[in-house]
């Protein structure tokens, strides 16, 4: 059993944390470089975000939302 808890470990700290510890050691030589990841969730949020306002405007404007407060039955 022990060894299954090992290979689970060697798994995750050899295989799959391996590109987050290069990311690591790149950040004493350049901080933009070793932020991609959090560049990348930030740029597919803000575009997510964009797509979200889109959509609200586009049902707001063809007034098919239903803005009543009773709109859910658990609000009655």
């Amino acid at each position: 059993m022990t060894a299954f808890f090992e290979g689970i470990q060697y798994l995750f700290v050899n295989i799959l944390f391996a590109p987050l510890d290069f990311l690591r050691r790149l950040e004493p030589v350049s901080w933009f470089a070793a932020s991609t990841i959090n560049w990348i969730f930030m740029i597919i949020c803000s575009g997510a975000i964009v797509y979200w306002i889109k959509q609200l405007r586009i049902f707001d404007d063809a007034g098919t939302e239903n803005q009543d407060t009773t709109a859910h039955s658990f609000l009655k």
